[in-house]
């Protein structure tokens, strides 16, 4: 029977890999046989993450590495291309909050949310597309959010809002400019899920049963399917599209 995620021979870069959700598409890729290299600031937690991966009997790359710095995603990339020959799959999911009211907002803090979700989206793209275009494959997954859709109810978190609801317009960009090359570019956008940045208290989990159709929060495998899918060759006939998996929340 075919296994419509196999991702055996391909190579995956995961930003923002050190915990939460980047943490678990690294196991989720590795999982489906993908070498996986790792993106982040903190080392030990990448190392920890690698050493998971091989003991399930994976690869992975750890690659210390910030996204906000030009220099070191270009390091970063060329010592992927060094190691494995080539890059196949981009998940860009590094990115931050800044919870405040906007009155109180720093330019200091909305460049960092901005330099994480959009520049550092797109200085990735930028080197990992050299290597597809390269080798015609490509599959790119940027990672969005309900909150690029919808405003975050009682939440100020107003750089978060606006870096989010940009990464669908990337999206479609990129995905027309490089279809010709084999590269297909998607994003996904989470609803709520625990992660270091999203932590719910009883008070947070009722206003999720209100406003949320399916009343939970989502769980990691529910966001992975997805992103496998898109990770696949037998994704090849979609591009430019963002997915919300949110438990409906969009949707009404």
């Amino acid at each position: 029977m075919k296994n419509y995620m196999d991702l055996t021979g391909r190579v995956a870069i995961v930003t923002g890999a050190s915990s939460g959700l980047g943490y678990e598409y690294c196991k989720a890729l590795a999982e489906n046989g993908a070498k996986v290299a790792a993106f982040a600031r903190r080392k030990e937690k990448l190392e920890k993450l690698a050493a998971e991966i091989k003991e399930a009997g994976g690869e992975c790359l750890p690659v210390p590495c910030d996204v906000m710095e030009e220099d070191q995603i270009i390091a970063g990339v060329q010592k992927v291309i060094d190691t494995y020959g080539k890059v196949d799959i981009l998940v860009n999911n590094a990115g931050s909050m800044a919870y405040c009211p906007t009155t109180e907002l720093t330019l200091e803090a909305w460049d960092k949310v901005v330099r994480l979700s959009i520049t550092g989206y797109f200085l990735m793209a930028r080197e990992c597309a050299k290597s597809m275009i390269k080798n015609h494959y490509g599959r790119i997954i940027n990672i969005a959010s309900m909150y690029g859709r919808i405003a975050s109810f009682h939440h100020p978190i107003l750089a978060y809002n606006t870096t989010k609801g940009a990464v669908p317009n990337f999206t479609r960009g990129l995905a027309q400019e490089w279809a010709q090359y084999g590269i297909t570019v998607n994003a996904i956008g989470p609803g709520e899920f625990p992660s270091e940045m999203m932590v719910f208290d009883d008070v947070a989990l009722e206003e999720l049963k209100k406003r949320c159709p399916i009343a939970r929060p989502g769980k990691i495998e529910e966001l992975c399917g997805q992103l496998l899918l898109f990770a696949s060759e037998n994704s090849a006939y979609t591009t430019g599209q963002t997915i919300y998996i949110d438990g409906g929340w969009t949707s009404v």
